[in-house]
């Protein structure tokens, strides 16, 4: 026969704590990390602003994300009509290039086509068929840039490449181009318009909102090194004279287009760009960048939605700015 035992109340006391407490580091310490598209519908809400994020990261996330965020352009906390009024007044041709007040302008409430299509974005449902009807039907050969046929290397999904119908489109996205490498430097981000650095993005409609976005790629072949860079990347890589160093945590660009409401014609917030710092101490780093493509910080752009084309910048000499824009 067991004789019966009694606990004293503090023996008790200790016994549930430490219980309490393995039971906490276990659940603290096991629980998996957020999955890189949490934390890039997060990063969407918080470039969404305040009045219009319908997901809103916890503060201690949104800090986070918010300090490896890099603006090639103003972050304004203006109302949506005050914002529009002024957005419609900046809204030149674009051939004009004006100055840096302009550019921003061009940044935050793009010329109407491309307004057009981020509201088209979005009206659809995030559907990347409305944007594939958005393109001429002409197919272009893919030229060849800086001797990569030599080099056997195919820089595009496609031998060929197509524009938007709308001629406008063509220009802003080939003004997107120019405005990062000419701001880039501004935040660390030192970039050339070439076949080994920075040449394309991917055109995605975010999940949840079918927000209109392009996360840009920049020092998209470095060079082979034994010491910083030993990995080969296929033919397109040979002849690179891109440095693998601290800048490759800037190498992905967001842009997002003006946000349009999904019930009336406001729009919600305007549009934005914006370097995503990779460094590896911040959140993007940790927990959008899967573990193997840490070393080429590669954020990938399926994680922002559906993604619905590529867009390349291709340096031919002698071409006007659109002219270099190949959608494939």
């Amino acid at each position: 026969m067991f004789q019966s035992f009694s606990v004293s109340p503090i023996l008790s006391l200790k016994l549930a704590f430490a219980v309490a407490f393995a039971v906490s580091f276990s659940v603290s310490c096991c629980a998996a990390p957020p999955s890189p598209r949490a934390v890039a519908a997060d990063l969407l809400a918080v470039l969404a602003g305040p009045g219009a994020a319908a997901r809103v990261p916890p503060a201690a996330e949104s800090a986070r994300l918010r300090a490896c965020l890099r603006f090639l352009s103003p972050v304004l906390p203006l109302p949506a009509a005050a914002a529009i009024s002024e957005g419609r007044a900046a809204r030149k041709v674009l051939v004009e290039r004006g100055g840096a007040d302009e550019a921003d302008g061009m940044v935050m409430w793009p010329p109407a086509p491309v307004m057009e299509l981020a509201r088209l974005a979005v009206d659809s449902g995030g559907d990347p068929g409305a944007i594939h009807r958005a393109l001429d039907p002409t197919m272009l050969p893919v030229p060849d840039v800086q001797r990569a046929k030599r080099n056997k290397c195919q820089l595009t999904r496609t031998p060929y490449g197509r524009r938007f119908a709308n001629k406008d489109i063509n220009s802003y996205l080939a003004f997107l181009f120019e405005l990062i490498a000419a701001r880039g430097p501004s935040v660390g981000l030192n970039v050339s318009l070439s076949r080994y650095d920075f040449f394309h993005g991917h055109l995605f409609l975010a999940s949840g909102t079918g927000r209109l976005g392009i996360l840009f790629h920049a020092k998209e072949y470095p060079a082979f090194d034994k010491e910083l860079f030993p990995y080969s990347l296929g033919f397109c890589q040979a002849g690179s004279n891109v440095v693998y160093d601290d800048s490759m945590n800037l190498r992905n660009i967001l842009w997002l287009a003006p946000l349009p409401s999904n019930e009336t014609k406001a729009w919600l917030s305007p549009g934005v760009l914006v370097v995503l710092d990779a460094h590896p101490d911040g959140i993007i780093y940790q927990d959008m960048i899967r573990d193997y493509v840490r070393d080429v910080r590669t954020i990938y752009e399926d994680d922002f939605g559906e993604v619905s084309v590529d867009v390349n910048y291709l340096n031919v000499a002698n071409s006007a700015p659109a002219n270099r824009v190949f959608i494939c």
